[in-house]
C-alpha cells in the first residue's frame, strides 16, 4: 500500500428529508464507528465532518458540515468517503488486514501457480467479491471472497491463494 493513500470508509446514499440529511452506508467494522475517524474526504478533494448520526433500517442517516439543504444532500448520491491510511489503527491480530491492503497482492493457487493480481474487492450487496486481473490477459474475473474460496491471505508475503470454483460448482 502506497504511503499517502486513502481508504474508503463509507459512501452517501440519497437524501433524507429537506434540511441536508443523507443516507450513509459504512464500510468500518463497527458501522457506527466511521464518525469517530475525524474528517472525511472525497475524490475531488472535498472534506465533511460527520456532525450527526443515526442508526436506520440498513444504514446511517448523518448530517454533514456543510450540507444544509436538500438540494445539496442530493448533489453527493454516491459520493465516497475517504481517510488516509495512517490514520486507521493497526490490524489486532495476523489474520487481520483491510481490504485496501489486498489491492496489487499476487493470486496464486495452492500449487503456487501465478492467476493474477488483486485489482479491487467488491460488495454489492450479497457479500464481498475479489476481482482478480487475470496473469493470462484475460478479462478479469470475480471471485467470492470467503475462506472456501480464499483460503490464505499473506499480506507481508504479497499474496493471496485461491481455490477457484469449478465448473460444477458453478452449476
Amino acid at each position: 500500500m502506497a504511503r499517502g493513500a486513502r481508504i474508503c470508509l463509507g459512501q452517501i446514499g440519497a437524501a433524507h428529508g429537506v434540511r441536508g440529511e443523507v443516507r450513509l452506508r459504512s464500510f468500518t467494522s463497527d458501522p457506527g464507528a466511521i464518525a469517530g475517524y475525524g474528517p472525511l474526504q472525497t475524490e475531488d478533494g472535498r472534506v465533511f465532518e460527520i456532525e450527526a448520526l443515526r442508526p436506520a433500517k440498513n444504514h446511517f442517516v448523518a448530517r454533514l458540515s456543510g450540507v444544509h439543504d436538500r438540494s445539496a444532500a442530493e448533489r453527493l448520491v454516491n459520493v465516497k468517503l475517504y481517510v488516509p491510511r495512517e490514520r486507521l489503527p493497526k490490524p489486532e491480530h495476523a489474520n487481520e488486514f483491510y481490504h485496501a491492503d489486498l489491492i496489487g497482492l499476487a493470486v496464486i493457487d495452492r500449487a503456487g501457480e501465478r492467476l493474477g493480481t488483486v485489482v479491487a474487492i467488491h460488495n454489492f450487496g450479497a457479500g464481498d467479491l475479489i476481482e482478480v486481473r487475470q496473469a493470462d490477459g484475460e478479462p478479469t474475473q470475480m471471485l467470492p471472497f470467503n475462506e472456501a474460496t480464499v483460503p490464505l491471505v499473506d499480506v507481508a508475503g504479497g499474496r493471496i491463494v485461491v481455490v477457484a470454483p469449478t465448473a460444477r460448482d458453478r452449476a
